[in-house]
């Protein structure tokens, strides 16, 4: 069986050596991590994270939320599990499974809030849609979906403006965006059957988007 672009793609160590880089120094996300986690509610126990990278959401979540009995960090890179896996060695609370986000997600039962970080970005937009419906599916009634993600601009000028202000030229883009527009992942999301559906943060191209299930 062949691999999947995804798992091709997040198999290079020298891919993923550039995104943790580059995503540790993009400029004001410490803000859009804090309101994603005050969108969480405060008596959350079950939490699923899309995409979990080195497991940056999982710490902020264990130093900002007391309840919390599981976090399930999900993860399509061999090296990014192998990072979280040695984050947390020691703690029974993260629970780590490999999976490409490009196929339908696995039964893990329900959770009270599933959040992403720059990560649903890099699918198809077809698969976007289906992946915010199996995410609705998978919450408890009053469970939030939280996505801080990388979104189009638009207009070239303003992807430009967003470009210069990372100081990223457009030969050092990311081939594997798919960018898609705000106002449309939240048409979507409304669709679902989310609620209280908003962009709660947003600067330039990073954006948080958020929902609640009745």
């Amino acid at each position: 069986m062949s691999l999947s672009s995804s798992k091709k793609e997040w198999s290079d160590s020298q891919h993923v050596l550039n995104y943790l880089n580059a995503a540790d120094t993009i400029p004001h996300r410490s803000e859009g991590e804090s309101v994603l986690l005050a969108n969480i509610p405060k008596n959350a126990k079950r939490i699923l994270d899309l995409g979990t990278g080195d497991g940056r959401l999982i710490k902020l979540i264990k130093s900002h939320l007391s309840n919390v009995e599981e976090i399930v960090a999900l993860d399509v890179s061999p090296i990014m599990i192998k990072a979280v896996q040695d984050n947390f060695s020691n703690d029974s609370m993260v629970k780590v499974v490999e999976h490409d986000l490009e196929f339908p997600l696995p039964d893990m039962g329900y959770f009270d809030a599933v959040i992403s970080a720059f990560a649903i970005h890099h699918l198809m937009h077809k698969r976007k849609y289906t992946l915010y419906e199996e995410v609705y599916n998978i919450l408890y009634p009053t469970g939030v979906f939280c996505n801080l993600e990388h979104v189009s601009s638009p207009s070239v000028d303003q992807h430009n403006r967003f470009l210069n202000a990372i100081r990223r030229s457009h030969k050092k883009e990311d081939n594997t965006n798919r960018l898609l527009s705000v106002e449309k992942q939240l048409q979507w999301l409304r669709e679902l059957g989310f609620v209280d559906v908003d962009c709660y943060w947003k600067w330039l191209e990073l954006a948080l988007l958020t929902g609640y299930k009745i």
